[in-house]
């Protein structure tokens, strides 16, 4: 994208506003942090390292929880964050791959490749090998690391696998929708396959039991096995729920039999899954003996699909948009380490924001963690202390620009720093802006009506009437989300001066990005290629592609390792071995 020199002077006055800058605290390396715990630079004895319980779930509205809407039965939930610190300011990526990613990265996915879309099945694709890990950061500060349940990050290489980005144990899906009695997964109508996998090998045999209550009770016997006065545990559970098929036992339904909308009661019944499942994890901590030492964080992926069930009222927009219903996200931390509990935080935090927190709860080193987007938000959610974070960058997506009528020029501000056309959103302060096509941005109440009028596509957006179809196409959006968090108030005409502060932002992100990795869908993915199931495909030897996170350099030393093991082939059969044995000892012990 090109600046021109007046463009260029203007984005320095720009980015030299305090109000707007995004300039990160340098941690005093001698400074102890109020939590007691050391700073980087200082030497002591680390204290205690707490067992870090992280569930997530999929696709929970704003309005899908307890504490927001009592039609929704949650009591654990409620229960649980009642006690701890509600995250009522914290958000998440519109859709699976990038949430999750972000929360394995702590980078912005615009700095990983992912800035388009999900990684379906049949993608060459997954996290970029050079980028370190949330669990391997934890791991090398000594933790047990388990996952549970959805990945969605990828898997055409074994390097790509949950086992190899960190995580001492998986067991779970790979792949982005599965059947939740069946566990079958289909990327189109002709691809279809198993997606149930224990550590690295397909899971056969388990058609028939329920995901969310097979994944909980994998989570309880890694807590049953493992002894957590001997070393600090991390596990992972990310549940598929509420994800569709809208699939509960038929026993959750009867609950909500007074709600008319099939979807809804479908989808609350799922809800009622998920608390039970926390409810019986929370136990097992209990019993186990990991409670008093624990952290347990709960946080929803991407806002819900309204007219399917879901529900972001009355936030606006849905799942795949831009608009806080599909970027605010249900959260909370429960703890008996938080030092203010039983209170709603209103702290500017996002996903990012977990993998710096973890680590430095942890004990652990970000030193070598390098481009960071995340904090450290530890001190505002345990103490009630300002966010570092002022400003969020939703994302920018040069892959979907808004298309435009003929030779029709697009309204609103006009701009030399910043295609409007390009899909992006940024948050700074109190100020949203939104460019592009944000996706479709109704308002959509909770659905009561036993049958849809109509196709919910077309319900959930707005479609232009004959006379607005010759309006040029709006590009440019602005919201002040502090006092208008509904977004019904589009300031962009009245404010052009903090329209322009904002898009300098986004185009000095832009000059940090890293080009889009979306590579075409590989045949050789295809299940019946593989006994029926979804597995690796890819040879190991094979290069990585183009993907912008292995860069020149690493993929030059990666020919030159893979030159140097076929000198040293006993070796590399030797630690091969020693892999093995040690993930089927550990699959064993649980």
């Amino acid at each position: 994208m090109r600046l021109i020199p007046a463009a260029l002077a203007a984005l320095a006055a720009f980015l030299s506003l305090d109000f707007l800058s995004a300039h990160r605290a340098e941690p005093d390396p001698t400074r102890r942090r109020k939590d007691g715990n050391l700073g980087d630079g200082e030497a002591g004895q680390k204290k205690k390292q707490p067992h870090i319980i992280f569930i997530l779930i999929d696709d929970q509205g704003f309005n899908d929880i307890g504490y927001h809407n009592p039609t929704i039965k949650t009591p654990t939930l409620d229960k649980l964050a009642a006690e701890g610190v509600i995250l009522e300011n914290y958000y998440v990526q519109p859709i699976c791959t990038p949430s999750r990613s972000q929360l394995m990265t702590g980078r912005y996915q615009i700095h990983t490749g992912l800035q388009h879309s999900i990684i379906r099945p049949s993608q060459p694709s997954c996290l970029p090998s050079n980028m370190d890990t949330l669990p391997e950061r934890l791991r090398e500060a000594g933790y047990s690391t388990h996952m549970v349940g959805k990945w969605h990050l990828g898997f055409y290489r074994k390097t790509c696998l949950p086992t190899r980005k960190g995580f001492d144990t998986f067991f779970g899906s790979l792949t982005g929708s599965v059947d939740y009695y069946s566990y079958g997964s289909c990327d189109g109508a002709a691809s279809c396959g198993y997606d149930l996998h224990d550590n690295e090998s397909v899971a056969w045999g388990h058609e028939g039991k329920y995901s969310t209550t097979l994944f909980t009770q994998r989570a309880r016997r890694i807590l049953e096995s493992h002894e957590p006065t001997e070393r600090p545990l991390f596990l992972l559970l990310s549940l598929q729920a509420v994800h569709t098929p809208l699939q509960p036992p038929k026993s959750y339904i009867y609950p909500y039999r007074d709600m008319a909308n099939v979807a809804r009661r479908k989808y609350a019944a799922m809800v009622s899954t998920v608390d039970e499942a926390v409810r019986n994890v929370t136990y097992a901590l209990r019993k186990h003996g990991y409670y008093k030492n624990s952290v347990i964080i709960y946080s929803t992926d991407n806002g819900a699909q309204p007219l399917i069930g879901g529900s972001n009222w009355p936030l606006r927009g849905r799942k795949g948009t831009y608009w806080e219903g599909g970027v605010r996200g249900v959260a909370f931390v429960h703890s008996p380490l938080l030092k203010r509990r039983r209170r709603v935080s209103k702290a500017l935090l996002h996903i990012t924001d977990w993998f710096p927190t973890l680590v430095g709860l942890g004990g652990g080193d970000i030193s070598q963690s390098r481009g960071l987007d995340g904090f450290d938000v530890w001190p505002a959610i345990s103490e009630g202390a300002e966010s570092p974070r002022q400003e969020i960058l939703h994302n920018i997506n040069p892959l979907h620009r808004r298309p435009l009528l003929g030779s029709m020029e697009a309204s609103g501000p006009r701009s030399s720093v910043w295609d409007t056309s390009v899909q992006a959103a940024i948050r700074v302060g109190d100020w949203k802006l939104l460019t592009g096509d944000p996706g479709h941005g109704d308002w959509v109440p909770v659905q009561v009506l036993p049958t849809l009028l109509g196709h919910w596509w077309n319900l959930e957006r707005s479609v232009p009437s004959q006379d607005e179809s010759s309006v040029p196409p709006k590009t440019v959006w602005l919201f002040n989300i502090t006092a208008d968090p509904y977004e019904r108030q589009d300031l962009a005409d009245q404010r052009p001066d903090v329209v322009q502060q904002l898009l300098a932002r986004l185009a000095y992100y832009n000059q940090t990005a890293v080009p889009v990795y979306f590579p075409p869908n590989d045949p050789r993915a295809d299940p019946k290629r593989h006994a029926g199931a979804w597995v690796p495909w890819a040879d190991e030897e094979e290069e990585e592609g183009n993907h912008p996170g292995a860069d020149k350099k690493e993929r030059s030393g990666k020919r030159k390792r893979r030159k140097k093991k076929k000198k040293n082939c006993r070796l590399c059969k030797l630690k091969s071995f020693f892999l093995k044995l040690n993930t089927g000892m550990m699959s064993n012990r649980i």
